[in-house]
């Protein structure tokens, strides 16, 4: 690295928050030691997940679904993109307590529209909001089948992950897991057709999963630091004799040029920063602005009821089952901008589609509220 540039790989670690470890003590990088991750500890947790996802999959599709022995491997960013295709549907599910890192599934667009054609009972499907969805709830299902292999001894208690939120992109644009990271790749066979679903978790994460599952690797100790090179004292300087200390102390101050002689530098002229006054701002300028984003679309939901329900009921729903709701019939249904709750209604029909007259407008303050 040249003097006073630094590395497209310091720049990527800066974007993105990650601490590069600092500097050596001659002001070039110095990474931050690396996590190993064990391997033969990642690949068995993986060949024991393989039948849940096959039956996962089959419970969602209706169809057959095989899953081949997965394999797991350590990879960096170039080494993947390599592999997947040019457009991938990425699915971001994060992990957040327990343990925290980067936790990303990555499926080809061919991929995510057979499983939405059979999810949905639709051909041709087209990689929309709604078919980004079910890939996020294919995501899901999967990632709370390692949640409970994970926690079963204990050493992961609260383990979560954050929401899954699916993206359908050019493969540069995914956000991957610095540095490197284990890769999960599971061929899934549907229809006489092979498929993949890579899975990448951060090295850290990776390390947590094995040592949970009672393997995992030491990360190395980090190199001593080097002790900085003595610098060169400035000569002593002689006094004149006869001359008072207080005269060698005068408002003007000692100091050292780069060749060791002395010379006399003048204090910096300091002076107090000036703000201007800040005016109040009328509310018609506010009025005149809000004019600017009238034509704006805003997404509004209805939202009959909810319940919860555990894994094993949720797998076992077929055609007909019913599922009752936190609502009682006849209660006003909940209505919601950008998921959060502004008003409540009831259903009604108009000319055999449904609609909902508002009955409530929600006080403000709930807006708020909602909001925390």
């Amino acid at each position: 690295m040249s003097e006073g540039s630094i590395s497209q790989e310091e720049i990527d670690a800066l974007l993105s928050g990650v601490d590069t470890g600092g500097l050596s003590a001659d002001g070039s990088s110095k990474a931050a030691p690396q996590v190993g991750i064990d391997i033969p500890t990642l690949t068995k947790f993986a060949g024991d997940l393989k039948d849940k996802l096959s039956a996962n999959l089959n419970t969602m599709t209706g169809v057959e679904v095989q899953t081949d022995a997965p394999t797991v491997e350590e990879s960096g960013r170039d080494q993947l993109l390599a592999k997947i295709p040019e457009t991938v549907v990425a699915v971001m599910d994060d992990f957040s307590a327990g343990l925290t890192g980067d936790h990303l599934f990555l499926l080809s667009p061919e991929f995510a529209q057979k499983l939405v054609g059979l999810i949905n009972k639709e051909e041709n499907a087209a990689l929309d909001d709604m078919a980004l969805s079910v890939i996020s709830e294919v995501v899901s299902n999967h990632s709370g089948a390692e949640i409970t292999v994970l926690s079963a001894g204990g050493k992961l208690p609260g383990l979560a992950t954050n929401p899954p939120e699916a993206v359908n992109q050019p493969k540069a644009m995914v956000r991957m897991p610095q540095d490197k990271f284990a890769v999960f790749t599971y061929p899934v066979t549907i229809d006489g057709t092979t498929y993949t679903m890579w899975e990448a978790v951060s090295s850290l994460v990776a390390d947590g999963m094995a040592k949970a599952l009672g393997g995992g690797i030491t990360p190395p100790q980090a190199a001593p630091m080097q002790q900085a090179a003595p610098t060169m004292a400035a000569p002593a300087m002689s006094m004149p004799q006869g001359m008072p200390m207080q005269a060698m102390m005068q408002p003007q101050m000692m100091g050292v040029s780069m060749n060791g002689m002395q010379q006399m530098s003048t204090p910096p002229n300091v002076q107090a920063l000036q703000f201007p006054n800040l005016q109040p701002v009328s509310g018609s300028a506010e009025q005149g602005n809000i004019g600017l984003i009238m034509d704006v679309y805003m997404e509004m939901t209805v939202e009959l009821g909810r319940t919860k329900k555990t894994i094993k009921d949720i797998l076992g729903m077929g055609e007909g089952t019913i599922i009752e709701l936190d609502k009682l019939a006849g209660e006003p249904v909940d209505i919601l901008v950008n998921h959060k709750p502004i008003a409540k209604g009831e259903v009604v029909v108009i000319d055999e589609n449904f609609g909902v007259r508002v009955t409530e407008i929600l006080p403000a303050i709930e807006h708020v509220t909602s909001q925390m």
